[in-house]
């Protein structure tokens, strides 16, 4: 019998995130194009005489460790779809930069429902992990699938997006998170009043991943909830200004921050954006990754 787990699940970075108005439920539809990268978390499950989560690493003191965390939530969902009691410790080891837009929570929920799918034996397919992930939150999918995908109707419905190669990124961490529903409110704010158009994935975007073309996917990325966020948090705008100035293709707000990304042409280019930024005092830290990365995989 299997008596311990580990599942590597990447963080993501939304190349295109087109945001429609608010729906009756409070959700937006969606235009999510994901693309994960290589900054990681690892959950990994082991028996229990009962759930227990612990964490290391990236700014745990962050995370709740009782069942509201997304993992927990997680293996209480598996359980009960398999009517089975969730007595497992989660150790979650955090890499990816806690409420920082690039779905760590989301990579968590992902990594402990596989984990505890092959610790516990359940033989769940694919699309019936699919369906808790979506049940779990509108990011889950995506950090169980990897690669580049277009997420549709609040994201989570997911069509997989040819890649004709790697492109380099560097984030940037800011001090403190954001909330993703605050700065949802704030778009609603911003844009009350104006008639929000219909999201819609931007095919020349969809053309630069299939092509590998650094530059072409640079002068496609676009984040509609970016305005929200540098609302909330003007400051962001020095950190974009900074990356830009230091030699990235492109600068945005990953997701609904306060993380921000930069594009930028090759792995030199990253370090020296990303020795800019940390000396620019506009950031807490720094982070190189490249993508495309697989999605949440057992190891």
């Amino acid at each position: 019998m299997t008596t311990t787990v580990t599942v590597r699940v990447p963080a993501k970075v939304n190349v295109q995130l087109a945001v429609g108005a608010a729906r009756p439920d409070g959700f937006h539809d969606l235009a999510n194009v994901f693309l994960a990268v290589g900054l990681y978390d690892e959950v990994t499950a082991t028996p229990a005489d009962t759930l227990r989560i612990t964490a290391e690493g990236h700014d745990v003191d962050r995370i709740p460790l009782d069942r509201t965390n997304l993992a927990a939530r997680a293996a209480e969902l598996l359980a009960a779809r398999y009517g089975r009691s969730p007595d497992v410790h989660l150790h979650i080891t955090k890499d990816i930069p806690v409420a920082g837009g690039m779905a760590g929570g989301s990579a968590d929920a992902a990594g402990a429902l596989l984990a505890c799918d092959a610790l516990w034996s359940t033989g769940a397919s694919r699309d019936e992990l699919l369906d808790l992930c979506a049940e779990l939150g509108s990011d889950v999918p995506f950090s169980l699938v990897g690669g580049a995908a277009l997420g549709r109707g609040r994201g989570e419905l997911l069509t997989p997006l040819p890649l004709g190669g790697a492109f380099h990124w560097v984030f940037a961490v800011a001090d403190g998170g954001l909330s993703t529903p605050a700065v949802y409110r704030e778009f609603d704010r911003l844009t009350a009043g104006t008639a929000v158009p219909e999201p819609e994935a931007d095919p020349a975007l969809l053309a630069a991943l299939a092509a590998g073309d650094t530059a072409a996917l640079a002068a496609a990325l676009t984040n509609d909830l970016q305005a929200a966020a540098l609302s909330l948090r003007p400051s962001l705008a020095a950190t974009l200004d900074a990356g830009t100035a230091a030699g990235a293709l492109a600068s945005l707000v990953s997701g609904s921050g306060p993380t921000t990304a930069f594009l930028v042409k090759d792995a030199e280019s990253a370090q020296a954006v990303a020795a800019a930024l940390l000396a620019s005092g506009t950031c807490r830290a720094v982070r190189v990754a490249d993508s495309p990365a697989a999605g949440a995989t057992v190891i």
